[in-house]
């Protein structure tokens, strides 16, 4: 194996970079080669307990610092981003094996998007209280504090994002953070805290530790942690929570999807299979709010399967910084032999007709890539509700195309599934897409269009796919606690405990 690319990776905390004294090395690996790209450092016990620490010694000033100081600080951050955006891109490509064409128009930029939201909305008096008149000498207003020292606990597949999507609200509400990146791609981690001590936060505030599992586990669970906000999968998230709850600490759960799209015997045609297509396909599936589920009118099935096979040789994998690729590999190869038992599952167990794609990886890759982690875009058509293909998350580029003969039956299936992040519909009639959505049973619904998320935007899953939100007016208040306060001017006390008089 080659040598790894960047020099290895330590913790953050304190305002610095910190060894980690577990002794404990992992390497993440850039999976369009399987070449090593780095040594990360795994944190100990102690080495968190220091992080925690130091994020509660923050906490007390920070806290307290003007909100309008808050928002300038982060705004100076987002200007950091902006103006490195190609240089970060360009390592998450490496790290993820997302094409660049996607990282830097996609992945930092959408990150950077939240942080001067939330940024702009504290300085902008988002974080103001209610004042209620009682009556003429009572009144009740209310605060919203900061909780304390929060957990981030970071995906694989959009790392500066999902990171910056987490500690852009926990930061400009008040509160400190411990972060830790997925130990599949953790490069992003020191990057983001050095910008954010460059952008002038003190020490303390946002503080980073690496590893796998047990880390995360011991840092849920700790009594110096008040909340935890997790993007993962549902098994995983379960536990999360699970300790969490142990000691009453808040949670933000953004999990999985087997999310439905519907495409209704009026859509226009091309818009749906493009809506499919981005559904499915970009970031080589591995998208939570993937569109896996495309139900199609039966009468219209052949002539979406053409258009859609026409339309495939424009997914083109190769060189992830090229310009001109647009699908990359699987983030690791552990998820590339996941997806690649579901692809093989499809097609030897459930036996549903294979329209493109299979289990052989991409034909036109460089002979370099090969070692790595690809797996070509695939078609099942003729799927039914009862295959495993259509019922489990695969989080991979497998597209499943669902005929049906009615729309309430379409419906009616599109919510047969325990999860429930987003859905979907492309229709002409936008009144029908209204009354369609309005019964899909998803946290994110989209008409005419798939995937858009704006930092504008709240967004959450239902049922099995989640608790709370991120983004939006409705996401900082996942970081805040209420006070309500009356106070009565009277002069007197309203008390039962007074001499009986007949």
């Amino acid at each position: 194996m080659a040598a790894p690319f960047y020099p290895p990776r330590q913790l953050y905390y304190g305002g610095k970079i910190q060894p980690a004294t577990s002794g404990d090395v992992f390497r993440t690996i850039d999976p369009s080669t399987a070449q090593p790209l780095a040594d990360i450092h795994t944190a100990s016990h102690a080495d968190i307990d220091s992080a925690i620490a130091s994020a509660q010694e923050a906490f007390r000033s920070w806290s307290t610092t003007p909100p309008i100081i808050r928002s300038r600080i982060l705004l100076k951050a987002v200007q950091l981003l902006r103006e490195r955006n190609d240089e970060i891109a360009k390592v998450e490509t490496q790290d993820t094996g997302k094409p660049f064409s996607e990282t830097s128009t996609v992945d930092v930029v959408t990150g950077a998007d939240a942080l001067e939201y939330f940024a702009n909305l504290v300085g902008g008096g988002g974080l103001n209280g209610e004042t209620v008149q009682l009556r003429e000498d009572a009144w009740v207003y209310t605060k919203k504090e900061a909780l304390g020292v929060c957990a981030g606990i970071g995906a694989w597949n959009y790392p500066i994002q999902i990171a910056l999507w987490k500690s852009a609200p926990c930061l400009a509400a008040g509160n400190t953070m411990i972060y830790k990146p997925s130990e599949i791609t953790p490069l992003h981690g020191l990057i983001l805290a050095e910008i954010y001590t460059l952008a002038g936060l003190p020490p303390g505030v946002f503080n980073v530790v690496n590893g796998g599992g047990p880390v995360g586990a011991y840092l849920t669970s700790h009594p110096g942690i008040a909340k935890v906000s997790f993007t993962g999968q549902v098994s995983t998230g379960q536990k999360v929570a699970s300790a969490a709850a142990g000691g009453m600490k808040y949670i933000t759960m953004e999990l999985g999807g087997k999310s439905p799209l519907l495409i209704l015997p009026d859509a226009d045609l091309d818009l749906a299979v493009d809506g499919a297509m981005m559904a499915n396909f970009f970031s080589s599936g591995q998208v939570c709010t993937n569109g896996t589920r495309v139900f199609v009118p039966s009468s219209m099935l052949a002539a979406f399967e053409a258009r859609l096979l026409s339309k495939m040789q424009h997914v083109r994998a190769g060189d992830p910084m090229d310009p001109q690729t647009n699908f990359g590999p699987l983030a690791s190869e552990a998820h590339y032999h996941k997806v690649l038992g579901y692809i093989r599952h499809g097609i030897d167990v459930d036996k549903a007709t294979l329209l493109y794609g299979g289990p052989a990886k991409p034909t036109n890759i460089p002979p370099r890539l090969a070692p790595g982690y690809w797996i070509a875009p695939t078609i099942f058509t003729r799927c039914t509700d009862a295959m495993l293909l259509t019922r489990d998350e695969i989080f991979g580029p497998v597209l499943c195309i669902l005929p049906y003969s009615t729309l309430g039956s379409a419906i009616a299936r599109a919510n047969n599934t325990p999860l429930g992040l987003a859905a979907g519909v492309f229709t002409k009639d936008i009144n029908a897409a209204h009354k369609v959505v309005a019964q899909l049973q998803a946290g994110i619904t989209w008409v005419n269009a798939w995937g858009e998320s704006p930092a504008e935007m709240s967004v959450g899953g239902w049922k099995m796919s989640g608790v709370g939100v991120e983004n939006g007016r409705r996401g900082i208040e996942a970081w805040v606690r209420g006070k309500s306060t009356l106070v009565d001017m009277s002069g007197g006390v309203g008390s039962v405990f007074r001499k009986w008089e007949e």
